[in-house]
């Protein structure tokens, strides 16, 4: 029976713990939900501040210049000090930083420390918890764990840079024992752990004190004692936090867009809506589709015919700006659906324009519409075009103009057709080919030109064989009547 209330509160304690773990595992598996920096910061200036050791304050002149410029941004020049974890005096440190961070209005901290953690931890009655045993880890990873605690009360974005290579080899096996135990406190407690172990190593994971820069130049990164970083390593370090925070910073510009991201007031600041006017008799008496039932349009099917929108103003009057909007349900990645909406911009058009555009309409012939083009948007929408020729036929004798969607340009390049090839050109590849070649002209032989008494003979004597008597050919004079001998 004792067993199974043990088992039972094991069970129970389990299941607390994964409960308080849970808010944020899902803020860390979730990349689509809430932006990590908070969307609407008050005076819309996000606030930094710099939380740590020697470190921190290095990585900090290397913020101010990484985001000197932007205007988005307003940095506490001076650090808040923090020496480290492991000294007799970091319970206090925690606490005198607790109660400073009550009054913060930070939204955005950087903390960097473990420059002077490379030391035992005092404990009660002069004993000492040496560097990486149980319960010296115990130890850090609960101070580590109330600090970050205290930092995310007000919901502000943390980031926390984890420790670099050391030169040494003892130090470079602590600087790796906290970087375990910091990165594990930070994924339980939702904030964002940022590596910054690899970017001055070596292949191997080696120290290295020269390395390329921001810029690509290979400059001395570390100081002398293998530890702390130059002023162009303080700025490489930066720019890892420099990249996580722009990414973030633009998730929270998209948030604004969003409906319902923020109170009524703040989305009225943010996208006014304008009230909507009733239709002028003018815009009422067209036989066009009016903008605001663009999104039916955008569904019809291209199997209807296109029907001709008369563009003549009979009034003679101004066309009145008429902008609509339309809401658009998407998909986000994670499989929730949000409504989106969409401005339908119709600026106002002069009565000049008009009729400049509309003088050759006539109202017994209808406006040439032209080709119908189509193309699938997200979410299932169809969206329908129109392209005309700009020729007007064979009017005038002229040679009648292919549509834009015929010419050869737009069949190949566009809607990505093969021409039919033409017999003997270069992209003619029909096998076997055609019997193009011409037949070969045989040269004649060309007759002697003859007098006119040798034209009268017709008898030709033949050639001489051998052995063969010699017979005289005769011939019929025609004058005498009788033999001639040649």
């Amino acid at each position: 029976m004792i067993r199974i209330l043990h088992l039972t509160l094991a069970v129970c304690l389990s299941m607390a713990l994964w409960l308080a773990a849970a808010p944020a595992l899902r803020a860390q598996d979730d990349p689509s939900g809430a932006s990590y920096i908070v969307p609407f910061p008050e005076g819309d200036i996000y606030k930094l501040q710099v939380v740590g050791d020697q470190l921190a304050e290095g990585a900090l002149s290397g913020i101010v210049e990484a985001f000197g410029s932007d205007s988005r941004l307003q940095i506490n020049r001076k650090h808040r000090q923090l020496a480290g974890l492991s000294r007799v005096e970091a319970e206090d440190d925690i606490k005198a930083l607790e109660d400073v961070l009550v009054r913060d209005q930070s939204h955005i901290t950087v903390v960097m420390l473990g420059r002077e953690d490379r030391i035992s931890i005092r404990l009660a009655a002069n004993r000492r918890a040496a560097i990486g045993s149980e319960e010296w880890r115990e130890i850090y990873g609960r101070r580590a764990d109330r600090l970050m605690k205290a930092l995310k009360k007000r919901g502000g974005a943390v980031y926390w840079i984890g420790l670099p290579v050391m030169q040494r080899s003892d130090w470079n096996e602590t600087a790796q024992l906290i970087n375990d135990l910091v990165r594990d406190r930070a994924y339980l407690n939702g904030i964002k752990y940022i590596d910054a172990y690899a970017g001055f190593a070596d292949e191997n994971g080696s120290f290295i004190a020269l390395g390329p820069d921001t810029g690509g130049l290979v400059r001395r990164l570390r100081e002398g004692d293998g530890i702390g970083f130059t002023p162009a390593g303080n700025r490489k370090l930066a720019h890892f936090v420099e990249r996580e925070i722009r990414r973030d910073l633009t998730q929270a510009k998209n948030e604004r867009s969003i409906p319902l991201a923020g109170a009524e007031p703040e989305q009225r600041k943010i996208s006014p809506v304008k009230a909507e006017t009733p239709p002028t008799p003018a815009a009422s008496a067209g036989t066009g589709p009016r903008v605001g039932e663009a999104k039916s349009a955008w569904a019809a099917t291209t199997n209807a015919a296109p029907q001709p929108v008369p563009l003549a103003n009979p009034a003679g009057a101004d066309q009145k700006a008429d902008s609509s909007r339309i809401a658009l349900r998407t998909m986000t990645p994670a499989g929730r659906e949000e409504t989106v909406n969409i401005d339908i911009i119709r600026p106002a058009i002069p009565a000049s324009v008009i009729q400049l555009i509309s003088r050759n309409a006539s109202p017994e012939k209808a406006t040439q519409v032209g080709d119908t083009l189509q193309d699938t948007l997200p979410g299932g929408l169809l969206l329908l075009s129109s392209i005309s020729p700009s020729g007007d036929g064979a009017a005038g004798g002229r040679r009648a103009k292919l549509a834009p969607t015929q010419t050869p340009y737009f069949r190949v390049m566009v809607k990505g057709e093969q021409l039919p090839p033409k017999p003997g050109r270069a992209d003619d590849f029909r096998w076997p080919r055609p019997d193009q070649m011409p037949e070969p002209v045989v040269a004649k032989p060309v007759a002697t030109p003859v007098s006119a008494p040798a034209a009268a003979s017709a008898v030709v004597p033949p050639p001489k064989a051998s052995g063969q008597r010699t017979t005289p050919a005769r011939s019929k004079s025609a004058g005498q009547g009788g033999d001639v001998q040649q």
